[in-house]
């Protein structure tokens, strides 16, 4: 742990103290916002996209060589065909099948997420790799390994080289290219978008479930991203065995609160919650209508619970069906290089 937190500490002074990378090659376009979404937290400025960098991303995302092992890849918990989540799983298998402690989210739209990770106990979306990669049931490889392994791979270092303009391989360099591609993968590709942009309309049936969401569900879950990024404890348990940010802020307060997450294509990412306990959005919806346990922190907006009929449940998934972008599990950029 103390290892890992030094890590982290010269990691956050390198980005603090960026030196300058290579220009962006001319014609290649992987990151757009689109115009209705807010601006980005991330400013691809200091790490700009090239082609070569962002396809050595891509392959460093989907290579299990990052792992102490051998058998795990960054794309092994977080598929495509899932939005990025994992397969269906509440916890992921990591090296030596040692199970995770919380469920792997979809990592999608990470160029406008403030804080990283269920507890936030991340600030800055170049160092969301950090923590797989030398977690001890994820990938656990220790960054010196890792150096070690990428600098003397046939492959690597001259590519490397064509894109930072060095062949020797620095954490700081490994962390930007897998920026380079994960920072890039939008998701606006959904039903709910098209409907945002005016190219379609809604049917009855999602229609009315989003007017129930909104009146319901968008305390929290607000805006075009599906989220206000807030920390809340949604009444999971009357005890929290997982400290979630209180483990970040070692705050009494904070004892059972977790990031709320986006809802964009939640229909492909179950199961559901920090620790997967729901496999289905039915579940969840029961959770907030008559499942709510009284934590002591338990938000606010929670104190009543979500009164719901069944009929208005059926409605609310129907309308978070449309949140599905279909054409980015199918986006040949983003999938596993053939080669």
């Amino acid at each position: 742990m103390i290892k890992q937190t030094l890590a982290l500490l010269g990691l956050l002074i390198l980005i603090s103290c960026k030196k300058e990378v290579s220009e962006p090659q001319s014609d290649f376009t992987v990151f757009e916002v689109p115009d209705y979404f807010p601006q980005p937290k991330y400013n691809f400025s200091g790490n700009p996209i090239t082609e070569k960098g962002f396809e050595l991303g891509r392959k460093l995302f989907y290579d299990p060589r990052l792992s102490v092992d051998g058998t795990v890849s960054c794309g092994s918990c977080h598929a495509q065909v899932h939005a990025f989540a994992d397969h269906g799983l509440a916890l992921s298998a990591g090296v030596d099948g040692k199970l995770g402690r919380r469920n792997a989210p979809g990592i999608f739209n990470l160029a406008w997420i403030p804080e990283f990770m269920w507890d936030g106990g991340i600030h800055h979306v170049e160092l969301i790799s950090l923590a797989p990669l030398t977690d001890s049931v994820e990938m656990a490889h220790n960054m010196e390994d890792l150096l070690t392994y990428l600098n003397n791979a046939t492959e690597y270092p001259s590519e490397f080289e064509a894109v930072f303009g060095s062949a020797e391989i620095t954490s700081y360099e490994l962390f930007l290219a897998l920026t380079q591609f994960q920072a890039s993968i939008v998701s606006d590709g959904s039903k709910y978008d098209k409907y945002l942009r005016g190219e379609l309309q809604l049917s009855a049936d999602e229609t009315q479930g989003m007017d129930l969401f909104n009146s319901n569900c968008s305390s929290c879950h607000s805006g075009v991203l599906q989220t206000d990024f807030s920390y809340r404890n949604n009444g999971l348990d009357l005890i929290s065995n997982d400290p979630g940010r209180g483990r970040i802020t070692l705050l009494e307060s904070d004892i059972g609160k977790f990031r709320v997450p986006s809802l964009r294509n939640v229909r492909l990412t179950n199961p559901y919650m920090h620790d997967g306990r729901f496999p289905t959005l039915k579940a969840v919806l029961d959770h907030y209508d008559s499942g709510i346990q009284p934590h002591p922190n338990l938000d606010s907006e929670l104190q009543e619970g979500i009164e719901l009929t069944e009929y208005e449940k059926e409605r609310i998934i129907d309308f978070l069906k449309t949140l599905s972008d279909f054409e980015l599990l199918s986006d040949q950029k983003f999938a596993e290089p053939t080669n």
